[in-house]
């Protein structure tokens, strides 16, 4: 191929409206009449339609997340969810307790499964039986974990467990960022990013751009003795490592004038003034990706390619080495907000917004929302789950908050469609609907903050 010809000139016109609309348009002009814009495509995308790319001298100065988190892979995949998705402990201990004892023909029998999954049971007979399952929890969706039998192994209960990358979250003790390559919408509010404590599925997000990638925060050497999950939980993080490029820690230690420690000092006047770590690096980077005017400016970046992040630095001569540390420990506070609400961890879910004021059967079945009371106002949302029952005073913004391609608050409603929600149930969403109000509020002062 010769690569030094020239490119072909390429031309684009972008025509909405209704089919007759379109028929017209086209009926009434020629290649020669439409007003057609010439792009310049450029390498490594040539991407075929008009893009702005002007802010890529500011954004390439920030640091890529995949470069900074060194070992990472996308979610999971199950691969048949019947056998590795449970919805409580006790569900995946009997299921457990069944691949143990129980013939294939036996399994298929009491859980009602297709006979073509005979090969799939059989895996998972086979995986059980010559590893060392554990029951963990697997966040599935933002807000939400069930539990699965774990043995990381490959085409057994699961197709790809990713252990490399899921073994480090497996004892509760680090946490993971879940980010995507490539984002599939303009809307500032609409977010690509997520934390979680447990092992997580590549389809944490709902994207027709594909699977869902996990940055663990720490690594952990592998264990070759069996444990149960108390075991796993209760064990020392002393030999654990930072998932962290160094050189890319090192400028950033040097922007801040600040020293780099691996685990974080607490109850120490020196932490702020002369030392930040990990968690203060992720806190950081969440804030920084939940930044509004961030995913505006850099919107057409943000669909290409995992998000860079800038470094904290001086951007004007009036700006103090002093300035630029404030700033930093502000975004890092407002990103350890979003993320212990995010988990929620974060004693602020529990002062519940909303009200569930009808007694009844608590069954879930046509699903509506609508303004509270006889008034046109719809900022706050009554939120029904049958005919009789609803969420009373949902705020409107976390009604229609996406994460990922999911909006959570109907999400999570829609998935238990004919089950009744239980006292814990109710609670829970109580909790996502704080937890949705609440980001929008942080997002606002990210914003106030200022990221570059």
């Amino acid at each position: 191929m010769d690569t030094k010809k020239p490119l072909a000139q390429i031309f684009h016109f972008d025509l909405y409206g209704k089919r007759q609309d379109k028929y017209d348009f086209l009926n009434d002009n020629s290649l020669n009449t439409i007003n057609w814009n010439e792009l310049q495509p450029n390498e490594p995308n040539f991407f075929f339609v008009k893009k702005d790319f002007d802010e890529t001298g500011n954004y390439e100065k920030g640091f890529k997340v995949d470069e900074l988190f060194i070992e990472n892979n996308t979610g999971l995949n199950t691969e048949f969810d019947e056998l590795a998705i449970q919805d409580t402990q006790k569900d995946a201990e009997s299921l457990l307790n069944m691949l143990k004892n129980k013939t294939e023909d036996e399994v298929i029998a009491i859980l009602k499964l297709d006979s073509t999954k005979r090969n799939k049971v059989k895996q998972a007979i086979l995986d059980v039986k010559n590893n060392n399952p554990r029951i963990v929890q697997i966040k599935i969706k933002p807000f939400e974990e069930k539990f699965c039998i774990y043995t990381g192994k490959s085409n057994g209960i699961m197709g790809r467990p990713r252990h490399e990358i899921m073994k480090n979250l497996l004892n509760g003790t680090n946490m993971g960022l879940i980010s995507m390559r490539q984002y599939a919408f303009d809307v500032p509010y609409h977010c690509y990013t997520f934390l979680s404590k447990q092992i997580v599925t590549s389809r944490l997000f709902i994207s027709n751009k594909g699977y869902c990638s996990v940055f663990p925060l720490y690594l952990y050497p592998e264990s070759t003795a069996q444990q149960t999950l108390e075991a796993s939980t209760s064990s020392a993080t002393g030999s654990r490592t930072p998932n962290l490029n160094r050189e890319i820690v090192k400028q950033i230690a040097e922007k801040l004038g600040l020293e780099f420690t691996a685990e974080k000092i607490h109850n120490s006047p020196l932490t702020i003034n002369n030392y930040f770590a990990p968690i203060d690096i992720l806190d950081y980077i969440y804030a920084v990706l939940h930044s509004p005017t961030y995913r505006v400016k850099y919107k057409e970046f943000l669909k290409i390619d995992f998000p860079r992040v800038p470094y904290p630095v001086r951007t004007g001569q009036d700006l103090s080495l002093q300035d630029v540390r404030q700033r930093f420990w502000q975004l890092v506070s407002l990103g350890g907000e979003l993320r212990q609400i995010h988990l929620l961890e974060s004693p602020v879910v529990e002062n519940y917004i909303t009200q569930y004021p009808i007694d009844g059967n608590n069954i879930v079945c046509k699903i509506r929302a609508g303004s509270v009371g006889t008034g046109l106002d719809l900022s706050v949302l009554r939120v029904y789950i049958n005919d009789t029952q609803y969420f009373d005073n949902v705020p409107a913004v976390a009604w229609n908050f996406y994460i990922g391609g999911y909006q959570p608050a109907q999400k999570w409603l829609k998935d238990r469609k004919d089950r009744t929600l239980g006292f814990e149930d109710i609670l829970h969403y109580q909790k996502i609907i704080v937890a949705l109000s609440e980001t929008d509020r942080l997002m606002k002062e990210i914003d106030l903050v200022g990221v570059e």
